[in-house]
């Protein structure tokens, strides 16, 4: 069971590997974990390489939190994935560069590629848009991302989900991966998509895969 230190001591890890990785930039993303019966979740406005393990804010669902430093402004989308999904332990929001672009667009990620099926889906979907920060755009999240582990979130970005931060990390990566390559697809004529049975073949074969 990871403590409440090693738990702010992994978010900000996290947020500086997004940075690292292109995942995000500036003050942009928002990550968050479980933690009893509240959730800790990285700060407004502090950028990446200034995180420290006492930056992160730990919260209850009803928004309240104790000490100076002010929660992520998107504090609701995480409670409100977090109470909603008994399954979900791990959120992880980012800026991604093709993700954005294709959030931007409003275009959903279709099923061009088998590694589609990581986001819990045929398609990588998109949040309708609602303001930054609102308890609408918080609703919209959580419908859009109902038996899914990712979607994409209109003008604006994306956001994944797991049972673990590692693996919502791994999640978020591979959203911004598909949305590259339906990107670049885009621009040659548009993916050959993938057939529905294809899908169910896939899922299959995810379950045996890896050292299980």
């Amino acid at each position: 069971m990871m403590t409440e230190q090693d738990a702010r001591e992994a978010l900000v890890a996290a947020m500086v590997q997004m940075d690292a990785g292109g995942l995000n930039h500036g003050t942009a993303g928002n990550v968050s974990l479980r933690l009893g019966d509240g959730f800790l979740v990285s700060p407004s406005g502090i950028p990446a390489q200034d995180l420290t393990p006492d930056s992160i804010v730990l919260m209850r669902f009803d928004g309240q939190y104790d000490g100076p430093v002010k929660p992520s402004s998107e504090w609701r989308m995480h409670a409100g994935i977090l109470a909603a999904r008994q399954d979900v332990n791990a959120v992880v929001h980012c800026h991604s560069r093709f993700a954005t672009t294709l959030a931007c667009a409003h275009k959903p990620i279709p099923f061009l590629h088998y590694m589609v099926a990581m986001s819990g889906g045929s398609e990588i979907p998109v949040a309708p848009y609602a303001t930054f920060g609102t308890q609408a755009l918080a609703d919209n999240i959580v419908t859009s991302l109902k038996g899914r582990n990712a979607c994409l979130m209109a003008n604006h970005g994306q956001i994944a989900v797991a049972k673990g931060l590692r693996q919502a990390l791994a999640i978020a990566g591979e959203v911004e991966t598909q949305a590259g390559y339906y990107y670049g697809t885009l621009a040659i004529g548009g993916p050959q998509v993938l057939g529905g049975d294809s899908f169910d073949q896939v899922v299959a074969r995810f379950q045996g895969y890896g050292q299980v």
